[in-house]
């Protein structure tokens, strides 16, 4: 069974990788490209502007005007897109794949109010390498427990526009779940000035922008004479395309209910 796939955002960095992730992937069919109404990109043929030939799917600017071409929409634009995606394809009964990262407290609890009816794959990473540092991680904080100091470090290019970013931030959810902690309490987001002696409490987060670094991420387990890090960097986008589409074609599958890299991998 070939799965028919729409990515959105088509005519971005991630878009068009996500593109070329579908074509090159098995049982996977690139079905529709979507981009903003005022577009210059709207009639050009996807594959092309992905850099992978034309493939006869014209970029569109209106998830309503293929809304009934395909099974799974992959989003990883912005809040506001994301949410009006979602209410598109909840009406219409079709599954998504969502990486888009940022969301308001209003935005997430809209979010997830409009996709209950249907199969949702959402993550703040598609990366099989991050996944796996994501059990790595909590095997870690179990095992060192209170005696470390924990820091997250990450880094990604001058336009990415939140911060921390949504992996980091699903590393410190990790870790303050495994420990009994609760994130919101005991991240520290940068220092400055006279901070005092450190609380071992804390989960320190440090955040660099720069250059077009893809995504690097560090967490630093830090004890009296030794530290354990974990560390998992990015080169190329398809690492997180890639994770994906796997996600698009494993959600097509289930039913309605909400899903994240973990069960895609079967890592619970």
């Amino acid at each position: 069974m070939t799965i028919r796939i729409a990515v959105t955002g088509a005519g971005g960095r991630m878009g068009k990788t996500l593109i070329e992730a579908v074509q090159l992937a098995e049982g996977a069919q690139l079905a529709a490209a979507i981009e903003r109404p005022e577009s210059s990109l709207l009639g050009a043929d996807a594959g092309e502007l992905a850099g992978v030939g034309r493939i006869g799917v014209s970029v569109v600017g209106s998830i309503a005007d293929v809304v009934n071409d395909f099974d799974v929409l992959i989003d990883f634009t912005a809040p506001e897109a994301t949410l009006a995606n979602a209410q598109v394809c909840a009406n219409a009964g079709k599954s998504m794949v969502v990486g888009t990262t940022g969301f308001s407290s209003e935005q997430k609890s809209a979010f997830d109010a409009a996709v209950k009816p249907i199969a949702l794959c959402m993550a703040s990473n598609f990366s099989t390498g991050v996944n796996l540092c994501f059990k790595l991680l909590d095997m870690a904080a179990r095992v060192l427990g209170d005696e470390v100091d924990i820091e997250v470090y990450e880094a990604h290019h001058r336009h990415k526009v939140d911060a921390p970013s949504g992996t980091a931030l699903s590393m410190g959810e990790v870790l303050a779940n495994a420990l009994g902690r609760d994130l919101n309490d005991v991240a520290v987001y940068g220092r400055e000035g006279q901070t005092g002696a450190r609380d071992r409490n804390t989960i320190g987060f440090a955040t660099v922008r720069g250059g077009d670094v893809v995504g690097d991420h560090t967490v630093s387990f830090l004890a009296d004479g030794e530290r354990v890090e974990i560390t998992h960097k990015a080169s190329s986008r398809m690492s997180f395309a890639r994770g994906a589409v796997r996600a698009a074609i494993w959600v097509a599958a289930q039913a309605a209910g909400r899903y994240d890299m973990q069960d895609v991998l079967d890592l619970r």
